[in-house]
């Protein structure tokens, strides 16, 4: 495995994009240009031009009705509580598989860009939960250790890290079709489940406050959130079909079998956190509605990875979330932002 701490090939001759790979590259990681991947490096230029920061978002319509006696339901605020405690921690396992694994074992210079920039939004995301939770005086121990209090989420999170344990392993390499595979199972457990389908509920329910004026700050953190996890997604996706598309093998009718299996276990986990968020309708949403759009959305994922639909879910229950995904249309969120950056010369160095 190419990890670029090699020891130097004095004299070689410069890297020929040609010999780029994703995984299991034998050229020099460490050499940027020429790219040979042009959509991995157009994902980082759009990942840098959608740069913002939780602080920038006002909270305080949203302090003042989470602390009105009538200003959310009983339901509403558990829905709100149990979707922040998922998001809580959910950002800080996919910034460890980021990190730890992903970046390690793709062996691309460009792609390896992009983490780098997918790695500090998750720093971002975390940050924004915080935020939140310091904004509304939420219990911070509650909050972010309900990944391990509450069974739906823990459910979740357990079924994601036990398909990155082995590739966190130091011992663990790529270069052979069992572990490539186990590579490609990563990818898919944390881009098309974690970020592809497990945050849309969230993401759903929380806009749907938004679009009631309620928690007004918050769905737009969210959105902000939305628009990032769109450039993942759609990154992770790339990948795997990339790496799909150098190394065929890999992709058999049992393994493409797997996959569809593990989009189905993963679609009734998040059914299942569905209903404990909300056991019972509000907000023009139920358990039964977000199920569907669960189905819809895995099978929108299975197809963007080149599987037959698992469910054959023809309708998405909540088309305005279509345009909230889709960043050609949604609303320029940066107009009303008021920005005071400064400049490295300006800032005071301890």
């Amino acid at each position: 495995m190419n990890t670029g701490l090699e020891t130097i090939d004095r004299g070689a001759a410069p890297v020929d994009a040609g010999a780029k790979r994703m995984i299991n590259a034998r050229a020099d990681v460490n050499q940027l240009l020429p790219l040979r991947y042009r959509w991995a490096w157009d994902r980082y230029l759009a990942a840098c031009s959608n740069h913002w920061m939780p602080t920038e978002v006002g909270m305080q319509a949203d302090i003042a009705l989470w602390r009105s006696p009538d200003g959310l339901t009983a339901d509403e605020r558990l829905m709100v509580q149990r979707n922040l405690g998922f998001f809580a921690t959910a950002e800080s396992l996919v910034a460890n598989n980021v990190v730890l694994a992903v970046y390690r074992h793709l062996t691309n210079p460009e792609c390896r860009q992009y983490l780098l920039r997918q790695a500090f939004e998750e720093a971002v995301h975390t940050h924004t939960f915080q935020y939140i939770c310091e904004s509304l005086g939420l219990d911070e121990g509650e909050l972010f250790n309900m990944y391990r209090e509450v069974p739906s989420i823990t459910d979740k999170d357990a079924w994601a890290l036990g398909h990155t344990r082995s590739l966190s392993d130091p011992g663990f390499t790529t270069g052979t079709a069992e572990a490539d595979r186990a590579f490609l199972r990563d990818l898919v457990a944390f881009y098309v489940v974690f970020e592809g389908m497990w945050f849309y509920t969230g993401f759903a329910q929380i806009l749907s406050l938004g679009r009631r004026n309620m928690m007004v700050g918050v769905a737009e953190l969210y959105q902000y959130i939305l628009r990032d996890e769109s450039i993942h997604l759609n990154f992770g996706i790339d990948c795997i079909n990339q790496i799909t598309l150098e190394n065929p093998h890999l992709w058999t009718d049992a393994f493409a079998g797997e996959i569809r299996g593990m989009l189905g276990e993963a679609c009734e986990l998040e059914i299942a956190y569905a209903r404990d968020t909300m056991p019972r309708g509000m907000l023009g949403l139920t358990a039964e509605a977000c199920a569907q759009y669960l189905r819809f959305i895995t099978d929108r994922r299975a197809r963007q990875i080149g599987l037959e639909p698992l469910h054959g879910e023809p309708e998405n229950p909540f088309p305005w979330m279509s345009e909230a995904m889709d960043l050609r249309k949604e609303k320029n969120f940066f107009e009303t932002r008021v920005i005071d950056y400064r400049s490295g010369g300006a800032l005071a160095w301890d």
